[in-house]
């Protein structure tokens, strides 16, 4: 991953999907992206002063959308940090929620368990295909790595990868547009951890880190070469 550009630029580029148009958009975008982040850390990182962000926060805080606390890392005084509510988490989309959950449902009641697998295993092989494609003249495994984050973040799953310094990667999506699909037939992440383990390559071990359906920020996979 270049670290020649600015990290909210290079994250505007991961999520295709979402783009924010103003500065407290683009706090909650951040947010989103990385997690938990005091009013300093969020000026810095959008090239603002960290009162600035601040009065940002708590114009979003009294929306609804932003909460913080207090907490002490070391020593002085504690420092204050802000996240995401729900409220905030449910601005970005989880794509035809409600209609994709009643449409398995139907599946399920109607034609029962089997045919939901079915249904589900399709959909896996058509984006193991398609995953294949893209991937197919990649030559190391960061390269395949990066390629794979590129097209989650097409599709809506904000996602972002980096070397993990013992010569594998993580991959994170920090967003996941099926979110109640997922949360109502966890088959959908069971299907996506199989084909990310067979189009990242039999020289790869992947292991999902983090479960956004778990109650988990965003969902987090360890990449490690064999």
């Amino acid at each position: 991953m270049s670290s020649s550009k600015p990290a909210i630029e290079s994250d505007i580029q991961s999520a295709q999907s979402w783009s924010p148009r103003n500065a407290a958009e683009r706090i909650l975008f951040h947010l989103k992206m990385h997690g938990e982040k005091t009013a300093a850390e969020l000026g810095r990182a959008l090239g603002t002063s960290g009162e600035a962000a601040r009065q940002q926060l708590v114009r979003l805080a009294e929306e609804g959308l932003v909460e913080s606390w207090s907490q002490s890392r070391g020593v002085g005084r504690p420092s204050q940090f802000w996240r995401l509510t729900a409220g905030g988490q449910s601005r970005f989309p989880d794509t035809h929620a409600a209609l994709t959950v009643e449409l398995l449902g139907i599946v399920g009641d109607t034609f029962g368990p089997d045919a939901l697998s079915r249904v589900i295993d399709a959909r896996e092989e058509r984006t193991r295909t398609l995953y294949r494609n893209a991937l197919a003249d990649a030559r190391t495994l960061g390269e395949r790595v990066a390629r794979l984050a590129d097209l989650r973040s097409t599709e809506g799953y904000m996602a972002s990868w980096e070397a993990d310094g013992e010569g594998g990667y993580m991959l994170y999506e920090n967003h996941c547009p099926i979110c109640a699909a997922a949360t109502a037939c966890q088959n959908f992440c069971r299907a996506e951890l199989a084909v990310f383990r067979d189009v990242l390559g039999p020289d790869a071990h992947v292991e999902r880190k983090d479960h956004i359906v778990m109650g988990a920020r965003r969902c987090a996979y360890r990449v490690t070469p064999l």
